[in-house]
């Protein structure tokens, strides 16, 4: 399947009992880009993630992945097409340690996806070696989300921010075509955030569609490429970070109370950000 489109959302509305939480949404992220999606509590922002992941069906509208139509169809399908979540409050399992939980989804991915091969004993034999490296492929990856030192400990146990970066670390074996992030720099302390900045950055360089969902608009300034902000279930505006935060309608719906705010150093890949006075060092 292509993907050379990217992700598009067009014209998603969904309606929860009586209330429409999403009227009319509509986004791209193309491969290579990091797209946030913005807004407060309430705007809608959960609910059209869950459209994309395929967890809701919506009442109307679409979701393409590159030519293919995924509206109807179901998450499983959408992860294996190319669509990974990171979830708000990710899910620990207490039986496991952070290398196995990795581990378990790069066995998961290896088992499910299409090796290629001219015989279907290639194709065995390729998937069977793919579940074999499923370890080494778990050390890499919580060494590129920066917790391979929390590799041997229970999951149920680590701090919330690395629990945050193990359920990144998962999403990633995966080798997501489309990485959707909700509330991803909750939890992490300062040099944390700003790893995960660049590693954002890094991924979109390697062709990966990277939307970022966050209820606070400035710590996706200097990250992201293109920002949608919701109010009311609406897309109100959309567009490069400047302009989209010197928008009236932005400034009159989402600006009016900021949180305290504290000006970070800048990373070399990403560029300044913003961050709440909430994290603490881990």
């Amino acid at each position: 399947m292509s993907t050379a489109q990217g992700l598009r959302v067009a014209d998603v509305t969904v309606r929860v009992g009586g209330v429409t939480a999403v009227r009319g949404a509509a986004l791209t992220v193309p491969p290579g880009t990091v797209a946030g999606l913005v807004g407060p509590d309430g705007a809608g922002r959960a609910t059209l993630c869950d459209v994309i992941a395929g967890l809701r069906t919506p009442a109307e509208g679409t979701v393409h992945l590159g030519d293919a139509d995924l509206t109807g169809s179901a998450a499983r399908e959408r992860a294996r097409r190319g669509i990974a979540r990171t979830s708000r409050e990710p899910a620990r399992w207490r039986s496991r340690t952070v290398r196995e939980s990795v581990r378990a989804a790069a066995r998961r991915h290896a088992a499910l996806c299409d090796h290629g091969g001219r015989t279907s004993r290639d194709r065995w034999a390729r998937r069977r070696r793919a579940r074999g490296e499923a370890g080494d492929r778990a050390d890499e990856l919580l060494a590129r989300v920066g917790i391979a030192e929390f590799a041997n400990l229970p999951e149920r146990d680590v701090p919330p921010g690395v629990a945050r970066l193990t359920g990144l670390a998962r999403a990633l074996a995966a080798e997501p075509a489309v990485l959707l992030l909700d509330d991803p720099w909750a939890d992490l302390p300062e040099r944390r955030a700003r790893a995960l900045e660049v590693l954002l950055r890094d991924l979109a360089a390697e062709g990966v569609a990277v939307l970022v969902a966050e209820r606070d608009l400035e710590p996706v300034l200097g990250v992201c490429d293109v920002l949608h902000v919701l109010d009311g279930g609406r897309v109100i505006a959309a567009g490069p970070p400047a302009e989209v935060r010197a928008d009236p309608c932005v400034r009159a719906a989402y600006l009016a109370g900021p949180a305290p705010v504290t000006r970070c150093p800048p990373s070399a890949a990403a560029g300044p950000r913003w961050a709440v006075r909430t994290r603490t060092p881990w």
